[in-house]
């Protein structure tokens, strides 16, 4: 009996100890970082922006590097003063990009993709109030002269046909001071 109780006191014992040094074993880990190439991605996309559809103004937007890289937000004004912003991240664990958009007018749109040709093409499967079902492509692509196209097509037949739901061209705001630099 006595051998017992001392075999159930250490078993007790090893398991307390586990536990508290667990959280202490696991802070001298390396913990992980967003340093990795997979997370520069689509930094071709940081900067504040004029964007235009067919050369008109359509509006501007403000994209930065947040959370130690791990993030690209996205903070949008329309020409017509509608506002949105995105939360754009590569997620280790299925490596593929994701982009949550949420708009002024209560719209939330989520987005899976990956860079495919130099470009960083998302898709989405949603439906629209009535129910109807909504495919979207929203294709960023990076441009030799520092401009970026933005193209967004829907479909509503299972992606037999596609229409254009915005097809904007950002070109970087010229710096503070002036200057002109893009």
């Amino acid at each position: 009996m006595k051998r017992t109780a001392v075999s159930i006191f250490s078993a007790l014992l090893t398991a307390v100890l586990a536990l508290h040094a667990g959280p202490v074993a696991a802070q001298n880990q390396p913990q992980p970082t967003c340093d990795g190439p997979e997370y520069r991605q689509f930094d071709f996309w940081l900067g504040e922006w004029d964007v235009t559809v067919r050369g008109q103004p359509a509006g501007t937007s403000v994209i930065t590097s947040k959370e130690k890289g791990c993030l690209i937000h996205e903070q949008w004004t329309s020409a017509g003063g509608g506002t949105g912003q995105s939360m754009n991240f590569y997620d280790r664990t299925d490596g593929k990009w994701h982009q949550v958009w949420v708009a002024s007018n209560g719209s939330v749109l989520r987005f899976t993709g990956a860079l495919e040709n130099g470009a960083l093409a998302y898709a989405s499967r949603g439906k629209r109030p009535d129910g109807t079902v909504i495919l979207h492509r929203l294709v960023f692509t990076p441009n030799a002269d520092g401009t970026v196209r933005q193209h967004w097509t829907t479909s509503t037949d299972e992606g037999k046909t596609w229409t254009d739901a915005f097809d904007g061209l950002y070109r970087k705001r010229p710096a503070a001071g002036g200057g002109g630099a893009r």
